[in-house]
């Protein structure tokens, strides 16, 4: 067999590897799950009525607000979901199994590439889950044709693969599972800075930099413009090439960092 007919054979039997073990433990899963739905109950349903007043330029009401909210939490989402990934890969080298694997003939960067391919794939499920949870609480797209569903579905796949990348380098670097838990922590609190929840112009001056000069809040426009036909301006190829830069990298940092380190 050629490199790549061995690197792609190794890869994908890495790839159901790491979703066997999701199958197998899902506490995980479905614990980082919550965080994104709960706060999309409670903001809508605590805070709707009047977020929507505002965000609809006094005449709003909840289902305003709602429209608003969802691109924001599906983003989160997958920043929530990729913890998961950093604790698994800290999982990995903490426990032996990655030193038996390079006394093995397989293919070296599979077991990363089977990582990240799983946790891509795990993020977009748990983004259909919080989709359907919006839906049913009343978020309605408008102005989305074919073209759109499927730009918004390519931004959802690049952010989660940029993400995905990130989060493998930040659990190579931790001593343990709790260590990278706490290592990823940022991927889900930038989204509480970004405009995910309030417009970047109704933050206070000094605060508004924070906010928009971080990869959440091109993103979350981006999907916004997408999904309710809003203006996307230059926050589509921002959106772009952060995720570009954050794939690469972490693709670089992850692959130094696992070719190096002799557990």
């Amino acid at each position: 067999m050629s490199s790549l007919s061995l690197a792609v054979r190794d890869s994908f039997t890495m790839l159901r590897r790491n979703l066997l073990h999701a199958r197998r433990y899902p506490s995980l899963t479905l614990n980082l799950l919550l965080t994104p739905v709960m706060l999309l109950l409670l903001f809508v349903y605590l805070f709707g009525d009047v977020m929507g007043a505002g965000i609809g330029g006094g005449g709003g009401d909840r289902s305003d607000y709602v429209a608003y909210l969802v691109p924001g939490l599906l983003l989160m989402t997958i920043g929530s979901t990729v913890i998961g990934t950093a604790v698994s890969v800290s999982n990995d080298m903490t426990e032996g199994i990655i030193a038996r694997f390079r006394t093995m003939a397989i293919h070296r960067g599979s077991v990363l590439v089977g990582h990240v391919v799983g946790s891509v794939l795990q993020s977009v499920m748990s983004v259909v889950l919080v989709g359907a949870v919006a839906v049913a609480i009343g978020f309605r797209s408008t102005d989305a044709g074919l073209l759109e569903w499927l730009a918004a579905f390519g931004l959802l796949v690049l952010f989660a693969t940029a993400l995905t990348w990130i989060a493998v380098g930040m659990g190579l670097i931790s001593p343990n599972a709790e260590a990278a838990s706490n290592n990823a922590m940022p991927l889900i609190l930038l989204p509480l800075l970004s405009s995910a929840f309030v417009p970047v112009d109704a933050m206070p001056g000094w605060f508004q930099p924070i906010a928009e000069y971080q990869p959440f809040t091109p993103a979350i426009e981006t999907l916004r413009g997408l999904l309710l036909g809003s203006e996307i301006g230059h926050n589509g190829w921002l959106a772009v090439v952060w995720c570009l830069g954050l794939a690469v990298l972490g693709y670089v940092w992850s692959t130094a960092k696992f070719n190096r380190d002799p557990k």
